[in-house]
């Protein structure tokens, strides 16, 4: 994980491992495309998403709970 920015180790820290397993390749994508950040949506259930936001900011995290 040292290749993240410390706003998503921190966040992936505080994940349950399930949850962290399915963020983690997102924001590793973020990091390859080094602009722009990541967006997480649906938390608890099924209807989690994560994916790289063109309207976040690289290094950033966005939380939508629906």
């Amino acid at each position: 994980m040292n290749d993240l920015p410390a706003s998503y180790v921190e966040y992936l820290l505080s994940l349950e491992e399930h949850h962290a397993a399915m963020v983690l390749p997102v924001m590793r994508e973020s990091v390859a495309e080094g602009t722009h950040g990541v967006h997480v949506r649906g938390l608890g259930g099924h209807s989690e998403q994560a994916y790289v936001d063109e309207t976040v900011p690289f290094g950033h995290v966005k939380v939508t709970v629906t």
